[in-house]
């Protein structure tokens, strides 16, 4: 079932846009015959080698955005964009980091950053060698041989940006990542993320709950509405100079300016969907 298309601007992306999502909205079919409308005409545009966080209420589509980024989702109406190139399937442009951890827990952490590379055909020996080059940008060099169960949660989290980055996407997509770690931990894999990505500029499409992490780390916050029908009603352009210490982010003149700006939009959204959640 598909939802009516929207009128597309700009049919023909600038060179310089990595990803462009044209009027994207995605309905699935309910058990009562009845179609859900999740994302309703959303048009988003993310440039090369910029960082773009999407903050939005529980269940408002954020990951959805992601996950037709990536190829694994279809939108019911509108088109993907990468590169200019339309998106028909799985994304080989793109890497995606999930909140959950997704190494192989029978293999070595070496071994899981180097299996991208041995499955698009680089031989084993090469292979180990780059994995342990990224192991050690991610200051994990004397770990290669450790099991993801004998690897805190913050250093699964440093194998699996070396898993994704080692393969040199041209977008980055990430899930609310450092989601599961504690505060500390968060803020470290946050300046951690930034040193990687300051070293060549990818495009980043950030989901994330916390609005302070979205500031410290993008250069534009994207507010989704409460679902359904949820669309972007927001977007922000952080005025906060790079490069940037994470920790210090929030003490730079601009930061809670900005955060009072996108918390007075996102805040009635976060309540409506708690309403409507409530009952």
């Amino acid at each position: 079932m598909r939802v009516a298309s929207v009128p597309m601007p700009n049919p023909e992306p600038p060179a310089q846009t990595a990803l462009r999502l044209e009027g994207v909205s995605v309905a699935f079919p309910e058990r009562s015959g009845q179609i859900f409308v999740a994302v309703d005409g959303v048009t988003l545009d993310v440039g090369d080698g910029e960082f773009v966080a999407i903050v939005g209420p529980t269940g408002c589509g954020k990951s959805t955005l992601l996950n037709i980024a990536a190829g694994l989702l279809r939108p019911s109406a509108g088109l993907c964009r990468v590169a200019g190139a339309l998106v028909g399937g799985v994304n080989r442009q793109a890497g995606y980091l999930f909140q959950a951890d997704a190494l192989m827990p029978w293999k070595t952490a070496i071994e899981n950053v180097a299996i991208g590379l041995e499955v698009r055909g680089m031989p084993r020996g090469q292979a180990r060698e780059e994995a342990a080059s990224w192991l050690a940008r991610v200051g994990l060099s004397a770990f290669h041989e450790r099991y993801p169960h004998q690897l805190s949660g913050g250093q699964r989290k440093r194998v699996g940006l070396a898993q994704v980055l080692i393969l040199h996407p041209k977008l980055l997509l990430m899930d609310e990542p450092f989601g599961p770690l504690d505060a500390q931990t968060r803020a470290i894999m946050g300046a951690l993320l930034l040193d990687l990505w300051s070293a060549d500029r990818k495009a980043v499409m950030f989901v994330t709950h916390d609005l302070e992490e979205a500031i410290a780390l993008a250069d534009r916050v994207v507010i989704m509405s409460a679902g359904p029908r949820s669309t972007i009603i927001g977007d922000h352009t952080i005025p906060l100079p790079r490069p940037r210490d994470i920790t210090e982010s929030r003490h730079l003149p601009g930061f809670i300016e900005t955060h009072k700006a996108i918390w007075q939009q996102l805040k009635h959204e976060v309540m409506k969907a708690y309403a409507d959640a409530a009952g």
